[in-house]
């Protein structure tokens, strides 16, 4: 059976999409259900101002030029790489 290429992507990313439907990552916290997603951002919240903080104290923080945009970016690569290594 010959299929064009787009096809078989059509069916791959379907089957793909299908994957994560077999349930949401929740961790129970005192009886009540939480998103893992916002633990992983809480934790990387505290991860980027621990970073901050060692950032001052070696002086190294006037070295980062945009910093409105640092942490907000090293919020997000916390946050994704706490998902990727401990949920997925």
């Amino acid at each position: 059976m010959n299929r064009t290429p787009a096809l078989s992507l059509g069916i791959g990313g379907i089957c793909l999409l299908c994957i994560g439907c077999a349930r949401a990552p929740a961790i129970d916290v005192i009886g009540s259900f939480f998103p893992v997603w916002m633990v992983c951002l809480i934790i990387s919240i505290v991860l980027a101002s621990l970073l901050r903080l060692f950032l001052l104290r070696r002086q190294l923080e006037p070295a980062i030029e945009p910093v409105a945009l640092f942490y907000p970016c090293v919020v997000l690569l916390l946050s994704c790489l706490l998902w990727l290594i401990f949920y997925s």
